[in-house]
């Protein structure tokens, strides 16, 4: 695989525009980025997570959350490789962790197994373009998950992935980013529609019916800083998004309950996630 120079600068998706790289805003990759105790985050960035921590006492740090949401991804991809799904679609991926991100977790069982990532961040692009750099199987686009037909339609997404064969979408702690004037329905939709038979789709997502509703309202405004919004939802409307999708067991659950480790932690009542099949 060849890669190109490494671009920070904005960019034009759709009739979007992608973001710049601007070290004096806050962006919510750095943000879960610290929270996972990475490196790849600034002050501005630091200051906005530690004001959720202290926000959240009542539950503990909120590392944890986010701690949670991570190994609820760890588990969904393993979970997809005993289903035989070979492809995977990594929409807001993210900052890459130090290890198991979705390839590594997945390349560890099959290393034929074929990963795209897609993130609008210029420097989640350029993280990825440098660990992804020699790695069979894998590509990373530049992309707004606002407008899923340019990612679908991306030609080095078309190159790696079948999409007439079985896909793994994955939209972890994605879609509570994205708000409802930006019709989140209508981006999944979008999604499922082009599925294969026998894909699945996994969604992780910030839930308002857990905390209570002044800890929910403070932790939404903690974001009004932030490059992006946050937006918690009930369960009711998370569950709507997989559509006419057929959830696997346990179906929609706290994060610490979806198919749990030995080891894991009781949940934080803040993430609900799901995994569906599409029949």
């Amino acid at each position: 695989m060849s890669w190109g120079p490494a671009i920070y600068t904005g960019g034009y998706v759709g009739e979007r525009t992608l973001p710049s790289f601007d070290p004096s805003t806050p962006a919510e990759p750095r943000i879960y980025n610290y929270l996972l105790g990475g490196k790849d985050n600034f002050a501005v960035d630091r200051e906005v997570a530690e004001k959720l921590v202290s926000k959240r006492r009542y539950i503990g740090r909120w590392q944890y959350p986010a701690i949670e949401n991570r190994r609820f991804l760890e588990r969904a991809v393993r979970y997809l490789m005993e289903q035989g799904i070979r492809q995977f679609i990594d929409v807001g991926c993210g900052l890459p962790t130090e290890k198991d991100n979705v390839h590594q977790i997945a390349h560890a069982i099959d290393p034929e197994t074929r990963v795209a990532y897609v993130d609008y961040d210029p420097e989640v692009y350029v993280h990825f373009r440098t660990l992804l750099d020699g790695v069979p199987n894998t590509v990373v686009i530049r992309a707004d998950a606002r407008s899923p037909k340019d990612i679908l339609d991306h030609p080095d997404l078309t190159a790696l992935i079948d999409l007439s064969e079985p896909v793994a979408i994955l939209l972890v702690a994605l879609l509570h980013h994205i708000p409802d004037e930006d019709d989140p329905e209508g981006v999944v939709a979008c999604f499922r529609d082009a599925m294969a038979p026998g894909s699945h789709l996994v969604i992780s997502h910030m839930t308002n019916d857990g905390p209570p509703p002044t800890s929910a309202a403070r932790f939404e405004q903690a974001f009004e800083t932030v490059r992006e919004s946050m937006t918690l939802r009930p369960r009711d409307r998370i569950r709507s998004f997989f559509g006419d999708l057929e959830l696997v067991e346990p179906g929609l659950v706290d994060g610490g309950h979806w198919h749990p480790d030995e080891d894991e932690t009781p949940p934080s009542n803040w993430l609900v996630v799901g995994v569906a099949k599409k029949p």
